[in-house]
């Protein structure tokens, strides 16, 4: 086997185990009952009190560090407000992330073993 017929080989394993993670993904068992896009809309929503909270602190920080400039305390309220959103939704959408990086890893193995049985044939008789 040279070095183009390898390569091609790799090229269409790395294509079948790619291809077996999306798969895998979409299988995912959490939102079985549900689509997406609810579950991420009831995320956002449950992410507004984070989201206040975050560009409160950020207001009252960038007052503390600077009480002249009303510009820095906008700047650090709407970042404060983007991490508590943030990491709110993160929280709330953490089932599902691992719901889909188990289906992902669940269909990468199964590829992984068909893709060894080939190289190595187990011969019972």
């Amino acid at each position: 086997m040279n070095i183009f017929e390898w390569s091609k080989s790799e090229v269409d394993y790395g294509r079948k185990l790619m291809g077996s993670a999306v798969d895998g993904a979409r299988e995912g068992t959490f939102l079985k009952d549900g689509s997406l896009g609810h579950h991420l809309e009831e995320s956002a929503l449950d992410a507004m009190v984070p989201t206040l909270v975050g560009a409160c602190l950020g207001w009252f920080g960038g007052r503390l560090e600077d009480r002249r400039s009303s510009r820095r305390a906008l700047a650090c309220a709407l970042l404060g407000g983007a991490i508590g959103f943030g990491a709110s939704v993160i929280w709330n959408n953490r089932e599902v992330t691992a719901s889909v990086a188990s289906g992902a890893w669940k269909g990468i193995n199964k590829t992984r073993d068909a893709h060894w049985f080939e190289k190595n044939p187990i011969d019972y008789a």
